[in-house]
C-alpha cells in the first residue's frame, strides 16, 4: 500500500499550518515539520493557479540542498482569488472585515499549489475549489472576526469555523482543499511521484 511506502521515507512538511498539519495525520503519514520564513512573492501577470504553484514550488526548492536521498518535502500554497486578484491574509481587522465584505454574496476560488521535492526531482500541481458564500452583515462579519481572530488564513476565514457554517452555501470542489490541503489530490500524486524516475 502506499502509505507504508511513503512511511520509508523522511517526509517534510514545510508548513506550519496546524491545518495541514492535522490533515496529513489523518491520511495516516508521518512526518517531520520543518518551517523557514518565506517572501510569498511572485511575478507580476500570473493569475490565479499560476501563483499558488510557484510560491509552493519556490518553498519546496528552498529545501533543494539540504535533504538526504530517502527524504520528501511536501510544500504547499493556498490563496484566494476573488475578481480576478489575490485575497491574501488580512493584516489587520479592518483589512479582514474589508476582505470578508468582497467574498460575502460571491464566488471565489481557493487554489492550493503543492510542491513534492526529492534529492532527484521536484514536481508541482495545484488544485481548485470554488465557494460561495451567502451575504453577510457588518455584524455577522465582526463578531467572526472578534471570536476567530482569522489573521491567518487566506480570504481571512476557515471554512470549517462559525462563518463557513454559517455563510458557504456551496462549493464545487474538495472541501479539504479549503481547509488548506487537497489530500485526496496529494495521495494520487504522491503515488505519481514514487513511480517517477
Amino acid at each position: 500500500m502506499i502509505i507504508d511506502k511513503l512511511n520509508d521515507y523522511e517526509i517534510i512538511l514545510a508548513s506550519h499550518s496546524p491545518r495541514r498539519q492535522q490533515l496529513l495525520q489523518e491520511l495516516g503519514l508521518k512526518f517531520e515539520v520543518v518551517t523557514r520564513e518565506y517572501s510569498e512573492t511572485y511575478p507580476e501577470g500570473l493569475g490565479g493557479e499560476e501563483i499558488a504553484r510557484y510560491v509552493a514550488h519556490e518553498k519546496a526548492a528552498s529545501f533543494k540542498n539540504e535533504i538526504s536521498y530517502n527524504e520528501i518535502v511536501i510544500a504547499a500554497d493556498t490563496i484566494v482569488w476573488c475578481n480576478n486578484r489575490v485575497l491574501g491574509k488580512p493584516v489587520n481587522r479592518n483589512d479582514a472585515a474589508r476582505i470578508l465584505k468582497e467574498i460575502s454574496g460571491n464566488t471565489h476560488e481557493v487554489i492550493t499549489g503543492v510542491s513534492l521535492l526529492s534529492q532527484s526531482k521536484q514536481f508541482t500541481f495545484s488544485d481548485s475549489t470554488k465557494v460561495t458564500f451567502d451575504s453577510l452583515s457588518d455584524e455577522e462579519i465582526y463578531y467572526y472576526i472578534e471570536r476567530y481572530r482569522p489573521y491567518d488564513k487566506a480570504g481571512a476565514y476557515g471554512i470549517q469555523e462559525w462563518i463557513g457554517i454559517v455563510a458557504c452555501s456551496h462549493i464545487d470542489g474538495s472541501y479539504f482543499n479549503v481547509v488548506g490541503l487537497p489530500v485526496q489530490k496529494l495521495y494520487k500524486e504522491l503515488q505519481r511521484f514514487l513511480l517517477i524516475e
